[in-house]
């Protein structure tokens, strides 16, 4: 086993971009390690040890990031009941063991293990070293490692109302915080989640900490949980950072006013003077545009389209370092009026990259993998998931590709489409952003 140094050096090397918004519970649902195994000609049991050892690098790496609590379905209710016992028995061997084998670890980063889940069902030898990791680790503060077994949603929800039944709470008395009190994750202080990853393509809870996932935002993985690394979990941590959570309100600030007819037209006019290197005409249409949609005073507007125009110059001749340096200038300055938590380097480099994919492509099936890039931009500077950014991506890609068949002498036709696409990508936008 690799020392504790360099295990924190090896997960230390795994960041999160700055200013990601780093979620205080995350559950990992790990489905799919006997897919996995099959499919690669393994037992059960061996893609069951691959799971768990992928489980510990993730909170490894997830407690590095910040993470408060991590939580993770080990055995479920139906597991135990209707699997085969050889592979129940294989499963719970492992946990105590993987459990006692990092406990040293474990509690020397303040991590507390809680068995959420039944405690009268299963073999007690199993039970009573699940409990003796939890006393050792129970006035662990900076960490909580939350393992389900034996658990289902609505029985932890029964046995909760069975506590208060029998504590002769009065109805009337009955709240949110008394049911809170009586839960598995009572006393916890973060105890509802805020992210829930579930591996495999399956998009359900399977009632996986039901009562304390009504706001959670959801990520279906389509890798097994095997091959869910960290370097993946990193990306659902940042997904989740785009995204904008109301809790049923209203967005506190609110970030686009544009009209998409009138910011569409804009564009188009300024790609239709896109080969006049020079000119007074280019700087008012960039000027419009960006007043009209990121609402710039005239003032900022006049700088940032500033470099705006360099940085269309320098993709034009192709120097998209240059162009890279104009857009995190132009960022820079508007981040702080349009009030989004994008960094200006990473954002401009994002855009400059994917107007050097999308140059000369004349078809949407030759522009896939600039549509990725639109979607990782999109959703990097408007805060919002790949999920949200993916429509307003075609339609970016759309117009692109009828920009440059009009460029290149196709028909005027093609202008009127790119116009129609702008006006549609810009309305997405507005849907999403707003």
């Amino acid at each position: 086993m690799a020392s504790y140094g360099i295990i924190l050096a090896m997960a230390g090397k795994i960041t999160l971009p700055k200013g990601t918004i780093v979620p205080n519970h995350v559950v990992i649902m790990p489905d799919g390690d006997r897919r996995w195994a099959r499919a690669r000609g393994l037992t059960d049991s061996e893609g069951h040890k691959a799971g768990m050892d992928n489980m510990i690098k993730l909170a490894r790496v997830a407690r590095s990031w910040g993470i408060h609590t991590v939580s993770a379905w080990g055995l479920s209710t139906e597991n135990w009941i209707e699997r085969p016992k050889k592979e129940i028995d294989f499963l719970m061997r492992g946990i105590a063991k993987y459990l006692f084998d990092f406990f040293e670890e474990m509690d020397r980063d303040g991590v507390k293990i809680v068995h959420i889940g039944r405690k009268d069902r299963l073999p007690k030898s199993f039970l009573d070293k699940i409990a003796e990791i939890e006393e050792k680790t129970k006035n662990n503060t900076k960490h909580i490692f939350n393992i389900g077994l034996d658990y289902n949603g609505w029985d932890e929800i029964v046995r909760a109302t069975q506590k208060i039944v029998s504590e002769g709470i009065p109805a009337e008395k009955i709240d949110r915080k008394i049911v809170d009190s009586h839960l598995d994750t009572a006393g916890q202080p973060y105890p509802y989640i805020d992210l829930y990853i579930r591996t495999s393509g399956e998009q359900r809870t399977s009632g996986f900490m039901m009562w304390q996932a009504d706001y959670a935002e959801f990520y279906w993985e389509l890798e097994y949980f095997p091959a869910f690394t960290p370097e993946k979990l990193r990306e659902a941590v940042v997904d989740y950072s785009r995204r904008r959570r109301r809790f049923g309100g209203n967005d506190s600030v609110e970030h686009l006013c544009f009209d998409p007819k009138v910011t569409a037209k804009l564009e188009l006019s300024w790609w239709r003077l896109a080969n006049i290197p020079e000119g007074t005409r280019f700087r008012d249409y960039a000027m419009e545009h960006l007043r009209e949609q990121f609402g710039l005073s005239k003032a900022l507007a006049k700088e940032a389209a500033k470099y705006f125009i360099e940085a269309i110059i320098e993709e034009k001749d192709e120097k998209w370092d240059k162009a890279k340096e104009n857009l995190k200038e132009f960022y820079g300055l508007i981040k702080g009026e349009i009030k989004l938590a994008f960094e200006p380097k990473i954002v401009a480099s994002m855009e400059v990259d994917f107007n050097r994919e999308m140059k000369s492509k004349d078809s949407v099936s030759s522009a896939s993998n600039a549509e990725s890039m639109a979607t990782e931009h999109l959703a990097e500077v408007y805060r919002i998931s790949l999920l949200q950014a993916a429509k307003a991506a075609h339609l970016r890609v759309l117009a692109g590709v009828e920009k440059n068949l009009a460029l290149s002498g196709m028909g005027e036709e093609h202008w009127v489409r790119a116009e129609d696409y702008l006006q549609k990508y810009y309305s997405a936008l507005k849907e999403r952003v707003a």
